[in-house]
């Protein structure tokens, strides 16, 4: 059986290829080789430490060498490279380590009072027994006992730091943290992540030998990943061009910069661009409009977006601006890679829409396969390669990980139906479901309803509590410049394509949904939020 391991793959590169460039960032270039050896020098470090396979090596660090080198140097050793969410307080931090078991933790100097706060409120046996502090964009003192990244690597001797190989058994950890309970870590194998990315766009096939893939002259893409690291759409595009030998381009600032992201992809021949929907999406649309003609971007083949609703208008502008690229949907969870649709200039352009399989499937609360076309709804399911279970959770790991039919899937908890064409119609996070009236409204839907229209620019769509109908129906918008709120216009606007009950009851206008730098909303905080704005005295819709 193959047991594919992305440091094995890695390391073949610097071995047959060693010349070509692994990682960008601004005015820093690593070869394959270079970036091999640095992650090697890092592996010292840990081992030094007395870090062992199995132990965690949680990494808090923007989009930068960094943190792909200690994700390498934590895989040569066998330990287990953990994402860290930089946006974490200090609480939040200390639950993670904490959660993790975490041995060592890799981050970048702006995050030291962070990480100073997190280490106060641990005990002294549940702290990381070793810190390892990069200058990215701190004042770049060190904390009290943490080592600095570039003497430690400097200090460190060359060559393997280990004899032992690494194994397909080895694991990642992808903390997610979903919309409700504290985050969990979703524990992949090496093997099963490694195929799922390869099969997301190739079903049923094996991922080749890197080192046949590079003596056959095959060639490397590069690609730059605008969403972060720390989640599973920037990390996953980020360790499958790594593994196909392939250049990831990065921008080390912690939020969106449109025009950088496009002078970017001009200076470096990037050839797709990843993004998280809407939220990324229609920036780098308003920076296209307002700078027509400005970027030569005759490089880029395909934009691939995932986690977040891409509307239809914004891919019909975004074609016409780059008449030549594939627009990539693609399916999935940190629990589990589905699958990917595609879109080109002339295609008809809807809501992405994906297939159901024997892999892909959609399953309702009672154990049964819905059917295409039997009306039913149930919860997206995908098998085939898929992760253990959540770390140190047996209880949520038994619920998301299920067995049905005889065959084992991941149920991350995505509503769904599948139309009598066999297409699944994607209704929205379980957590997020309205009842209203008693009927049940995903915000998803309403969303991109709402999204068609001139004046949104992003809009988030929750459910408040009301006496009358259990929930109501509230719509938080971010409008266009220059546009002013009517809630009329817009009511009537989605009562155009939705049934009466899905149409938002109040509309609530603010500057910024304040997205994460994933492009995730804060459901939590934004339906407190509209309870607020519409328990106000007095306060009219909208």
């Amino acid at each position: 059986m193959p047991d594919h391991s992305f440091a094995r793959a890695w390391r073949a590169v610097a071995e047959f290829a060693p010349g070509r460039e692994a990682v960008v960032c601004g005015d820093r270039r690593l070869s394959f080789a270079a970036f091999d050896a640095r992650a090697e020098r890092l592996a010292h470090v840990l081992r030094g430490a007395g870090l062992a396979p199995g132990d965690k090596v949680a990494i808090e660090c923007v989009n930068a060498p960094e943190y792909l080198e200690a994700f390498y140097a934590a895989l040569k050793l066998g330990c287990v490279p953990v994402n860290v969410n930089y946006r974490y307080v200090g609480a939040e931090l200390a639950y993670l380590l904490d959660n993790s078991d975490a041995a060592a933790l890799v981050y970048h100097d702006e995050f030291a009072p962070t990480v100073a706060e997190a280490l106060a409120s641990l005990a002294p046996a549940r702290r990381p027994r070793l810190l390892v502090q990069a200058a990215h964009a701190g004042d770049g003192r060190l904390l009290d006992g943490a080592l600095d990244y570039e003497d430690a690597l400097a200090g460190a001797p060359p060559g393997r730091a280990t004899d032992r190989e690494p194994s397909g058994d080895d694991l990642v950890f992808l903390y997610t943290g979903g919309t409700t309970g504290s985050p969990k870590a979703v524990m992949w194998r090496n093997d099963d992540l490694y195929v799922a990315l390869w099969q997301m766009a190739r079903p049923g096939t094996q991922p080749p030998d890197v080192r046949a893939s590079i003596a056959a002259g095959k060639r490397a893409a590069t690609v730059l990943p605008a969403c972060p690291l720390m989640h599973g759409t920037g990390l996953f595009i980020s360790l499958s061009t790594l593994s196909g030998g392939g250049t990831v381009v990065l921008l080390d600032t912690p939020r969106l910069d449109a025009e950088a992201v496009w002078d970017a992809v001009e200076r470096e021949s990037v050839a797709a661009l990843t993004i998280v929907g809407d939220a990324f999406a229609r920036p780098l649309l308003a920076a296209l409009d307002a700078h027509a003609g400005r970027w030569d971007l005759s490089s880029l083949r395909a934009i691939t977006s995932s986690g977040v609703t891409w509307s239809p208008e914004t891919k019909q502008a975004l074609l016409e601006h780059l008449p030549g690229v594939l627009l990539i949907d693609s399916l999935g969870a940190s629990e589990g890679i589905m699958t990917r649709t595609e879109t080109r200039r002339g295609d008809e352009i809807a809501p992405a829409r994906f297939r159901a399989s024997d892999r892909l499937v959609v399953v309702t609360d009672d154990g049964d396969l819905v059917q295409p076309g039997d009306g039913r709804v149930g919860m997206l399911g995908v098998g085939g390669a898929i992760p253990l279970g959540y770390y140190k959770d047996e209880h949520k790991t038994a619920a998301t990980f299920r067995t049905v039919g005889g065959r084992r899937y991941s149920i991350p908890g995505d509503y769904a139906s599948i139309d009598p064409d066999g297409t699944i119609r994607l209704l929205g996070r379980g957590s997020a479901c309205i009842n209203t009236g008693g009927e049940k409204v995903y915000p998803e839907e309403v969303e991109l309803a709402l999204r068609a229209h001139p004046d949104v620019f992003d809009c988030v769509v929750v459910g408040v509590p009301d006496d009358r109908w259990g929930e109501m129906v509230v719509a938080l918008v971010q409008l266009r410049d220059g546009a002013a709120l009517d809630p009329g216009a817009l009511g009537a606007h989605c009562r155009a394509t939705l049934a009466g009950y899905k149409v938002p009851k109040r509309f609530v206008a603010l500057p910024s949904l304040e997205r994460s730098p994933s492009g995730k909303a804060d459901y939590p905080r934004l339906r407190e939020l509209a309870r607020a704005h519409t328990d106000a005295p007095g306060r009219p819709a909208g």
